[in-house]
């Protein structure tokens, strides 16, 4: 019985990380469907119309935070991770291919694999260690060709790394706490706390803060909808069942996903190094979740 729950959990939390990687591919599309509103506007509104929809839930579960504190005090954490992961992700958004943006930033696995050897905790196995290797090399080809093209391209693919950075760290510190709160009031203040952050941020360099039009608006309001409601609660959810690497891997699947909807909504054409790049990239990761797998089975 026992084999058969585990067996059953394990499909939930598989069929939860395909739902969330379909949800999340569609992040860029909506996001240069709002454009020209500045990218920063666009990652704020997206993150509070979010926490207003989730309102209902912290209303009914506000008092789990009241009474744990670590839970709260991760929720908060997980909404600066969120402002950092938004805010330079959609940047990057306006400066470089959706192709290589969305490949840069779900390098999530990557970070997360540095950051376990470093900390000593979940540090890499030996396949691992390939996989970084080659995920390395595959985002050091798509900054090289992007280098070649222009300043700015290698500029957003900085910032696609912080994002992945942000995403990295959001995984790290909800995974603890996550078990033991609503998902959905969690994500309330995540999101909540993150674009309460942004807006300060768009105030503080003094950028308008205005949506031109309906159409870009409606955009924003699906990108809320979507890739943050259905696609980052479902990865929340995720992280209660298994590993942070194990979540960043699974959104392995955003840029295909994405470059396909670029190519036949925006018809945005990869160039061959990013191509190229983005393959390396990808391999590197799959290898880094496969070590992870064969390591858990021999544990």
């Amino acid at each position: 019985m026992g084999a058969v729950s585990e067996k059953s959990m394990r499909w939930q939390v598989q069929g939860a990380l395909v739902i969330a990687v379909c949800a999340i591919s569609f992040a860029a599309l909506f996001f240069r469907a709002a454009a020209p509103t500045h990218p920063l506007v666009q990652a704020c509104t997206r993150l509070l119309l979010s926490a207003v929809f989730l309102c209902p839930f912290l209303f009914r579960h506000h008092s789990i935070f009241r009474e744990d504190i670590p839970a709260r005090n991760a929720a908060i954490g997980c909404g600066v991770w969120y402002a950092i992961h938004f805010g330079a992700w959609v940047t990057s958004l306006t400066l470089t291919s959706v192709a290589a943006s969305v490949t840069l930033v779900t390098a999530t696995p990557l970070v997360l694999g540095l950051v376990g050897w470093v900390r000593g905790v979940d540090a890499p196995s030996g396949s691992q260690w390939k996989g970084l290797a080659v995920g390395c090399l595959g985002i050091g080809v798509i900054g090289w060709g992007d280098f070649h093209q222009n300043s700015s391209a290698l500029v957003g693919d900085l910032l696609a790394l912080v994002g992945a950075v942000g995403m990295a760290g959001y995984l790290y510190t909800c995974r603890p706490v996550i078990g033991r709160v609503n998902v959905l009031a969690f994500t309330a203040v995540a999101t909540g706390v993150g674009g309460v952050l942004l807006l300060l941020a768009c105030l503080a360099a003094g950028i308008p803060f205005t949506i031109p039009g309906w159409a870009p608006f409606l955009a924003l309001v699906a990108a809320a909808l979507f890739p943050q409601l259905v696609g980052h609660v479902l990865l929340t959810w995720a992280s209660r069942k298994v590993a942070p690497v194990t979540v960043g891997t699974a959104t392995l699947g955003e840029p295909v996903g994405a470059a396909t909807l670029a190519f036949v909504f925006l018809g945005e054409v990869p160039t061959t190094v990013v191509v190229v790049g983005s393959v390396l990239a990808l391999v590197g990761m799959i290898v880094v979740f496969s070590g992870g797998a064969a390591e858990e089975k021999r544990a």
